[in-house]
C-alpha cells in the first residue's frame, strides 16, 4: 500500500527544512552589554525565547567596542551583539535578525537606534509600543531603512 503525504504537511516540512538551514548558520549570538542593564537582559531573554543560543559578555567599555565594530552614534543603543559576521545594535527583534541571516546583505549590521518603547526588551506595561525603524549600516557610516516596526 502506497502512503502519500498531504500537500499541507509537505509544505510545512519543507518550510521547517528551509528555516532550519537558514537559521543554523548564525544561531549563536554574542551580546556585549553593561552588567547592570535590565533591558539588555530582557532582550537576551527575547532572543533565547525565539531559539537563539546567546552568550553574554558584560563590559564597562562599550563605547570602545562599538567604535571597533563600526557602530556610530546615530545608530547606537545600549548593547551590541555579533551574529554570523553581522553586528546587531540595540533592541532588534529576533525575526529581523533571522531575515538578516537569510538575506545576507552587504552591510556591517542592523540597528534599532536609541531605545524605542515597545521594542523587544523595552516593553512597558500599559504603554503602547512606539513606531520605530530598524536600519542597516555599513563601514562608511551609511544607513538605510531595513524594516519599519
Amino acid at each position: 500500500m502506497e502512503k502519500r503525504i498531504g500537500r499541507g504537511a509537505l509544505a510545512a516540512l519543507l518550510g521547517m527544512v528551509v528555516w532550519t538551514g537558514a537559521f543554523a548558520a548564525g544561531e549563536e549570538v554574542l551580546v556585549y552589554k553593561s552588567p547592570t542593564c535590565g533591558c539588555c537582559n530582557a532582550w537576551v531573554d527575547h532572543l533565547r525565547e525565539n531559539g537563539f543560543k546567546v552568550v553574554t559578555r558584560d563590559t564597562d567599555n562599550l563605547p570602545v567596542l562599538k567604535a571597533r565594530l563600526g557602530v556610530t552614534r546615530d545608530v547606537a543603543s545600549c548593547h551590541t551583539a555579533v551574529v554570523d559576521g553581522y553586528v546587531v545594535e540595540g533592541h532588534v527583534p529576533a525575526e529581523v535578525i533571522r531575515r538578516l541571516l537569510a538575506e545576507r546583505p552587504q552591510v556591517t549590521g542592523v540597528a534599532a537606534p536609541g531605545m524605542p518603547v515597545g521594542s523587544p526588551g523595552m516593553e512597558v506595561p500599559g504603554q503602547p509600543a512606539e513606531p520605530y525603524d530598524v536600519v542597516t549600516f555599513d563601514a562608511q557610516g551609511r544607513t538605510a531603512l531595513y524594516e519599519r516596526r
